[in-house]
């Protein structure tokens, strides 16, 4: 299953998500502050 980085731009953590983390990290936020995201925060 295939990983990406996200940097969160509010709390500048780092953390490996995969592909399904990142769909729901988009819809919902950043799972450790619940900062609003983007496509451009992922690696």
């Amino acid at each position: 299953m295939p990983t990406h980085e996200f940097v969160c731009p509010d709390c500048g953590r780092t953390i490996p998500v995969t592909d399904a983390m990142r769909e729901a990290t988009e819809h919902h936020g950043c799972p450790l502050c619940g900062a609003t995201v983007s496509q451009t925060q992922f690696a």
